[in-house]
């Protein structure tokens, strides 16, 4: 698809605008192009912007694709390109990587019953104003393993708040008192949640 698109646009433009064809945004340039009448726009919807400029930038590792620099960055084909356009030859890229950040957080938050749910958007609140005050991510305060924990734990004091997961004892000095005053203001666990 990439190639193609290249090929298409002939070779004179760079990657961002490659990349906006095959997610087929209509935007005031590609109108002036006539681009959204290409054969390729908005044939790479599947994909995020991110997996596609991972797969621009592997062909241009690979030899299949140059920016040229001195042409304001355009990508051109190489010799090497034909036959792939052809179909004679076939290639295998790297997959993106995925953050695994947010998957671990999008994850906690899936496994909340629906009454932890507000419980555990107040912790996150807390967490991220104590990191910023301290200048410091919010997982070095506690991860949202530990957060999601406390949500089905609800520990009301220091001996409960230190057996949850993640919690040690320089932790609970530092913060447990606003932690537990804080899940404390959301009430006991609602009713079939364990803790």
């Amino acid at each position: 698809m990439v190639l193609s698109c290249v090929y298409r646009v002939g070779q004179r433009f760079g990657m961002a605008h490659v990349i906006e064809i095959l997610l087929g945004e209509d935007s005031e340039r590609m109108q002036r192009f006539g681009h959204q009448q290409l054969s390729t726009w908005g044939i790479g919807q599947a994909r995020s912007k991110n997996d596609w400029r991972s797969i621009v930038r592997q062909l241009i590792h690979r030899g299949y694709l140059r920016q040229d620099i001195a042409d304001y960055s355009v990508l051109k084909l190489t010799w090497e390109a034909r036959d792939l356009l052809r179909g004679e030859q076939t290639l295998e890229l790297a997959r993106p990587r995925k953050r695994a950040r947010l998957k671990r957080s999008g994850g906690a938050a899936l496994q909340l019953a629906a009454g932890d749910q507000s419980l555990f958007e107040a912790l996150r609140g807390l967490r991220k104003n104590l990191a910023q005050d301290q200048g410091v991510p919010p997982y070095v305060i506690f991860g949202d393993a530990t957060l999601l924990a406390m949500c089905q734990q609800r520990p009301s004091d220091e001996t409960a708040l230190l057996a949850v997961n993640g919690v040690g004892a320089v932790k609970l000095e530092r913060y447990g008192a606003d932690f537990l005053q804080l899940i404390a203001a959301h009430g006991a666990a609602p009713a079939g949640n364990s803790s």
